[in-house]
């Protein structure tokens, strides 16, 4: 007997329009209450609400244009993610985090710990020629005629990969060959061994741009940072204590770029980056995602998540699976 299930949905937290809405002028996340309070508080910011509220319809709409008309430097990063992208060092520690008897103990022998304290951990992730093909693809799409949507509020340079059509054949088999069972060993109690969704994106800093990062946490329950390149000094990522946490950026902790290597660290981490010295930094951000984990309590306003329907991943909550259909009873 076969059964079939309805296709997942994926829904963001209706919070996602009232809470952490970022104000550059105070480098602050702010919580919309009403148009007057917003004024009264921090001035006009509807633009802002009103941008959150058409986002996943906007964005869905740039992706179809992009697949459409847009035309690729580097077709072969379109490709099936494959070994040969990967660090070696990477592939080690992915074939140990799924053999018989892993634990963490055996997996802190393969991976640099930056902060035992903050469980922050670093890992070779790609190689230099696929993060220099990567790059390639990424400038050229930045500098065509398509559409591009910010990656985030508090970054204006940068590409959306799931937009670009790199969510299916890279993102995805990342996320679940590869860091699923790395960290589900490293953050069990994080939802690391539930990861169902993520939202990656690539950030970029160079003068007269964006040139540094301020403090915050992600919507995620964990995230990898991975540096592409290119030729840069400064911009060196700190991190405070959680952010539940009093007295949470108490003597931050410093971590330097390295080129092709990721940092690890929990989503609720408070952390940001200094300013860039000099040269163009690209990093890959992934936030790992786990609905068994978020469906309870909405990282961003601290509640039971209030589901709207949203596109692809939406930010990671899922609705009550639906029953699933007995194909038989119906033939």
């Amino acid at each position: 007997m076969a059964t079939v299930g309805a296709p997942r949905r994926f829904c963001r937290c209706a919070c996602f329009c009232t809470e952490n809405l970022y104000v550059a002028r105070y480098g602050l996340h702010v919580r919309f209450r009403g148009e007057q309070q917003l004024r009264r508080d921090y001035g006009p910011l509807e633009q802002e609400v009103e941008r959150r509220r058409r986002l996943g319809q906007e964005s869905a709409a740039r992706k179809a244009l992009i697949a459409s008309s847009y035309h690729p430097a580097r077709p072969e990063v379109y490709d099936s993610l494959q070994d040969a992208a990967l660090a070696p060092e990477f592939l080690a520690v992915a074939e140990y985090s799924v053999s018989p008897g892993a634990d963490l103990k055996g997996l802190l022998q393969r991976l640099e710990t930056v902060s035992e304290e903050k469980r922050i951990y670093r890992v070779p992730v790609f190689t230099a020629p696929f993060c220099q093909a990567l790059l390639e693809e990424l400038e050229h799409f930045e500098q065509s005629d398509m559409p591009k949507g910010r990656p985030n509020t508090m970054n204006n340079y940068g590409v959306l990969l799931h937009e670009l059509g790199l969510d299916e054949p890279l993102m995805t088999p990342l996320r679940e060959r590869f860091l699923q069972p790395l960290m589900a060993l490293l953050y069990p109690d994080c939802g690391g061994g539930q990861l169902d969704s993520h939202r990656a994106f690539v950030v970029k800093y160079a003068p007269g741009q964006d040139l540094e990062l301020g403090c915050h946490y992600d919507n995620a329950e964990l995230t990898l940072n991975v540096a592409l390149g290119k030729v840069f000094t400064g911009g060196a990522l700190y991190f405070g204590g959680l952010f539940q946490a009093p007295a949470a950026l108490t003597e931050p902790l410093e971590v330097e770029h390295v080129v092709g290597q990721g940092v690890l660290h929990r989503g609720g981490q408070l952390h940001g980056a200094r300013p860039l010295g000099t040269g163009e930094r690209w990093n890959l951000v992934v936030w790992l995602r786990a609905s068994a984990v978020r469906n309870r309590l909405c990282p961003m306003c601290c509640h039971e998540p209030d589901l709207v329907d949203d596109e692809g991943f939406g930010d990671g909550f899922t609705r009550e699976e639906p029953a699933t259909v007995d194909v038989c009873a119906l033939t």
